[in-house]
């Protein structure tokens, strides 16, 4: 990669994330003049990062936090504002999340937790003591709140993290 295709590439992201940012605000603006965001519960997230440079990569395809670790918020009635919960979740749990706040019962074969113990404070830490990941054949990883292992099956390598001490894994 160069530094210009990097600087490209970046400026195309950001004027993605602005793009969608007024599309959002064009939504929460009409939920507000119809009056119906005193119903409604908004939950954005998106897909992996796409690194923009970072470790030298360009694109979704790796396990680093910058690419794994996607925005989540959630907005609505009784979900307190201005506030941050920094823990491992898999996007799964918003289907889990949703029917709890529908006030539908979780069917057996949804594997995955509802946030809101973690939103409303009932809880203190994830559900998950690690979280998994993987790309196709060619990347898996197991992460905690304090070590992160990528494991490249067909390159036979391993790069063990101390996220606490290297949040950027670089070392």
């Amino acid at each position: 990669r160069t530094e210009y295709s990097i600087k490209v590439h970046r400026q195309e992201y950001y004027a993605i994330i602005t793009h969608m940012d007024e599309q959002v605000g064009r939504i929460i603006n009409h939920l507000k003049e119809t009056g119906q965001d005193k119903n409604t519960y908004i939950i954005f997230s998106a897909d992996h990062g796409l690194s923009v440079g970072n470790h030298g990569l360009v694109g979704k395809q790796n396990m680093y936090d910058h690419s794994m670790r996607v925005p989540l918020i959630l907005v609505g009635p009784n979900i307190p504002e201005n506030e941050k919960r920094e823990m491992q979740v898999y996007l799964q749990d918003i289907m889990a999340t949703s029917l709890e706040l529908a006030g539908i019962e979780k069917p057996e074969y949804v594997e995955f937790n509802s946030l809101l113990p973690l939103i409303n404070k009932e809880v203190n830490e994830s559900s998950y003591a690690e979280i998994y990941g993987a790309y196709m054949n060619l990347q898996r990883m197991v992460r905690t709140d304090k070590f992160k292992l990528i494991i490249y099956p067909r390159a036979r390598k391993m790069k063990l993290f101390d996220v606490i001490n290297d949040p950027n894994e670089m070392f």
